[in-house]
């Protein structure tokens, strides 16, 4: 993980890109839709997935990301169907490729593969915030996880345990 600022952040997409992604998350899918490119910079309509998680990182919002072939193919046999309707539900491990054909040229590009384990490899972030609320209290720790997407909250419940256990003891 780093702190600094990859330089395509500066072209502020309304997409997920290869500069959003440090290290490979997990994401979950909450639908992917056929939709007009939001770019407005081609009439062109692409696969697009819309996640469950809110952030990428605390602070962060979580952008959709256009489906290339490639990472259309990958979610169609992943999920065992082809059609973008059963996507929804799916987790994924996205990660940036510094080996994409684009073109005549090599870039970076987004890449999906089969879900890792979570939480560990889901959301770190969201783990050293449940463990911080948790170390502030019952009332702070309630807050967070009524916050969270009920998907986060099903990849947390492991978790959970440990952390009403912390927040109990927490002086307030």
């Amino acid at each position: 993980m780093t702190d600094k600022t990859h330089y395509r952040k500066a072209f502020d997409s309304p997409y997920l890109s290869a500069a959003d992604i440090v290290d490979p998350v997990v994401l979950t899918v909450r639908r992917v839709v056929l939709e007009k490119d939001k770019t407005k910079k081609t009439q062109d309509h692409f696969n697009t997935a819309y996640w469950e998680e809110a952030e990428l990182r605390p602070g962060e919002k979580l952008k959709p990301m256009i489906l290339n072939s490639t990472n259309s193919k990958a979610m169609a046999i992943l999920s065992g169907s082809k059609w973008i309707d059963d996507w929804a539900g799916l987790s994924v491990t996205v990660f940036v490729d510094p080996n994409v054909r684009f073109g005549k040229e090599t870039v970076e590009g987004l890449r999906i593969s089969k879900a890792t384990e979570r939480p560990q490899g889901a959301a770190p972030a969201l783990v050293e915030q449940g463990d911080a609320k948790a170390k502030e209290g019952e009332a702070a720790l309630r807050a967070f996880w009524e916050g969270l997407t009920e998907a986060q909250r099903q990849t947390l419940m492991p978790r959970l345990r440990g952390w009403k256990t912390v927040a109990k003891g927490a002086k307030p």
